[in-house]
């Protein structure tokens, strides 16, 4: 496996890509992300591994402009649920419900049905969309529940 792409992020806070050589912007960030490139944001000057920090303001700036993905709802529990004692449990649900999400969303289009519009014109989902993403999460959910209870 080669080594990741390093992107620098000066104290002016421009971001310069070392391999195309030259100052990019989130915008860029973000083709990066859904070209899956491998990438790694490093502070110049202190050697920091940003790259977290980097990605949140690439969803910052998403979440600005157009229909959000993230409700304030959501938002605040997931801030509420930082130093809580659940916080390793939130975050390895979250990253495995939006990876199944992702790998399978054949599943989520015949759970809402062949009558569901799904997502309009305006880029916002249906109602029944969002009622099946939130069922589909709650089964996902209850799933190694049952294998604790039942292991076969």
């Amino acid at each position: 496996m080669s080594e990741p792409r390093v992107i620098k992020k000066y104290p002016n806070r421009r971001l310069y890509d070392t391999v195309e050589s030259r100052y990019i912007t989130l915008a860029d960030v973000q083709r990066l992300v859904l070209e899956k490139s491998d990438f790694v944001v490093i502070d110049k000057k202190n050697n920091a591994d940003i790259t977290r920090s980097i990605l949140l303001q690439v969803i910052a700036e998403q979440e600005q402009h157009g229909d959000p993905v993230l409700t304030q709802e959501f938002l605040t529990q997931v801030i509420r649920s930082h130093g809580s004692p659940d916080q390793t449990v939130v975050s390895g649900y979250l990253e495995q419900s939006l990876r199944t999400l992702m790998s399978n969303p054949q599943l989520v289009r015949e759970r809402a049905g062949p009558t569901t519009p799904g997502i309009g014109s305006s880029g916002v989902p249906s109602p029944r969309l969002r009622e099946v993403g939130r069922d589909l999460a709650r089964d996902l959910y209850r799933e190694p529940e049952k294998e604790r209870l039942d292991p076969k």
